[in-house]
This record gives C-alpha cells, sequence and structure tokens, in this order.
C-alpha cells in the first residue's frame, strides 16, 4: 500500500509539472502573441504616417518645362502656361516682395529666372489665407501677388517648374519652395539681383503690346540696369 501511494504521488507530482509547463507556454505564447500584435500595430502606425507625410508633402504634383534663358523683349509676351514658369520677358526684373495688385507677368518671369518663387492666387481667396501666403513670402528671393484667371486657389511658380494648390495652408507650398526657390540647376540666372529693378504692378505701369517707336524689339545677354523710377513698392 505504501508503494501505491509512493506512485500515486508521484504519478500526481508528473501531471503538476506537466500542467505547470503547458501554462508556462500558454503563458509565453500569450506574451509573444500580445507583443508581436504590438510590433504589427506600430509597423502598420509608422508606414501609415509615412505614406501619409508622403502623400501631404509629396512634390509629385509639380509640372515642369523644359525654357532656357530667353531673350527681352519689350513687348507682352502670350506664354504658354497660365501663369508663366519661363520664356521671353521683360529687361526689367520684378523686385521680390509682397503685391496687393497683378504684377506684369514679364517682369516677374525675369525674377524667377534669377531664383525667384512667383507665389499667385485668387483675388477672391478669403484674407486668412492671403496672410498666411504673406507670411510665407516675407523671405527673399519670393514674389506674391493677386492673379486674376488663376486656374487654381493658389499657384507657385519657379522657373520651369509650377504646383497648383487648393489652399494656402497645403503643407506643400513651403515643401516647393525650400526646393525650388534660389536652388534649381534649372534656373538659368541663379542668384542674380532681385531688387534694383522695378516695382510698378500691371496697373500703373502695363507692358505694351506693339514694340515702342523708340525701343528695340528685343534684346539678348546680359540683363541692363534699371534707370526709370518705380511708381509704386512692395509691401514686403
Amino acid at each position: 500500500m505504501t508503494k501505491e501511494k509512493a506512485q500515486s504521488r508521484r504519478d500526481h507530482l508528473v501531471r503538476m509539472r506537466a500542467e505547470q509547463k503547458r501554462k508556462e507556454r500558454r503563458t509565453a505564447f500569450l506574451m509573444w502573441g500580445a507583443g508581436g500584435a504590438v510590433i504589427l500595430v506600430l509597423v502598420g502606425f509608422v508606414a501609415f504616417y509615412l505614406v501619409k507625410e508622403r502623400a501631404t508633402t509629396s512634390l509629385d504634383a509639380v509640372t515642369s518645362a523644359k525654357y532656357p534663358g530667353s531673350l527681352h523683349v519689350q513687348t507682352k509676351v502670350k506664354y504658354k502656361e497660365n501663369p508663366p514658369v519661363g520664356g521671353e520677358h521683360n529687361p526689367a526684373w520684378q523686385n521680390c516682395g509682397i503685391y496687393d495688385q497683378p504684377l506684369n507677368n514679364e517682369n516677374a518671369v525675369h525674377s524667377m529666372e534669377h531664383g525667384a518663387v512667383w507665389i499667385t492666387y485668387q483675388p477672391d481667396l478669403p484674407k486668412a489665407q492671403v496672410d498666411k501666403l504673406k507670411e510665407l513670402a516675407s523671405k527673399d528671393y519670393m514674389l506674391l501677388s493677386p492673379y486674376p484667371g488663376l486656374p487654381a486657389k493658389v499657384v507657385a511658380s519657379s522657373w520651369n517648374k509650377q504646383l497648383k494648390l487648393d489652399s494656402a495652408e497645403d503643407p506643400r507650398l513651403p515643401k516647393f519652395i525650400s526646393t525650388y526657390k534660389n536652388n534649381s540647376a534649372e534656373t538659368p540666372e541663379l542668384g542674380a539681383a532681385c531688387d534694383g529693378g522695378v516695382s510698378t504692378v500691371a496697373a500703373d505701369a502695363p507692358i505694351p503690346e506693339t514694340t515702342p517707336t523708340a525701343a528695340p524689339s528685343s534684346t539678348a545677354g546680359t540683363d541692363a540696369p534699371v534707370t526709370s523710377a518705380p511708381s509704386s513698392s512692395p509691401t514686403g
């Protein structure tokens, strides 16, 4: 009888140990499973964030053109893009700054040839968004002006590059500025002056449709200094 009790006790201990091992394996499985789930959630979250970040800041929507440095002309130019991103332009560049009235395309294009980014916006854009644009355009090599007939709420343009946006709050706008402002290998006169030109707006000094009698039809090469005094100044 004593042997039977001893054997029963041993069998009981074996069963207890086996049950304990099963519990330990189950606990470990649950812990590893929970840890794996957490890792999967974290990986998914990071992937979602990266995809969302790329979607909101990607410059894939930027359109490109292929304009080399161009001739200077005294007359209005019919540009292919609206607003323009390059091509023939006026000998006088637009002084960089913030303007509350539309500019002559021909002067602004010359500024972009020097490395400026030109932000244009629809004239009825809400004031809060215009104020946001003014904040972004308060740095050097920036032009800001309203633009009647603009194909989007806001358009950012540099030489050969353009991005259409639905809002001044779009995170792609500051990225476009940092990428292309005075920083593009395609800019013909990168780093040339963005002051010393003209500060007149289109209403005060419209570009003529035909060549003035006393002026040549076009000039090429280096920029000529501007001697005429501007009739108005940018606000920024």
